[in-house]
């Protein structure tokens, strides 16, 4: 929950030409969003973690041909990967909620101009407003 300093910050946050102000209740539902990934993404690095120990058991792999250590191996960077994505995101939400608590949430990074509340509402850890990405994904 927001606190009276937290709400009047929220009313403070850069918002898009036409867009109202943002919303204590739309501020924590924001931030509710972000935190309920962060405990998701957590947990599913810790997953991932146990499950890379349990699978680095000695012995592991003794006896396979050629086409099973590589289809483990395969498998294995795949589970990699999926865990550097996971934390990736979990340290996006994290800066997000950081933005939020010093006030410079929706400010976009490239232009400083706002994001856009709508964009942000849709896409919570968007860092860039839609000119400014679009921009860096035509590069």
């Amino acid at each position: 929950m927001l606190t009276a300093s937290e709400t009047k910050k929220a009313g403070k946050l850069p918002v898009r030409e036409g867009e109202g102000k943002w919303t204590a209740k739309e501020l924590t539902a924001v931030r509710t969003r972000l935190s309920a990934e962060i405990e998701e993404l957590a947990s599913e690095i810790s997953a991932a973690r146990s499950q890379a120990a349990e699978g680095s058991d000695a012995g592991e792999g003794a006896g396979d041909d050629q086409a099973d250590a590589g289809a483990k191996t395969y498998e294995r960077e795949h589970e990699l990967a999926l865990t550097n994505n996971s934390r990736d995101l979990l340290e996006q939400n994290e800066r997000a909620i950081a933005r939020i608590d010093s006030g410079t949430y929706g400010v976009c990074e490239n232009c400083h101009k706002a994001i856009g509340k709508a964009r942000l509402q849709a896409f919570p850890r968007a860092t860039l407003c839609v000119t400014c990405k679009q921009k860096e994904e035509r590069r």
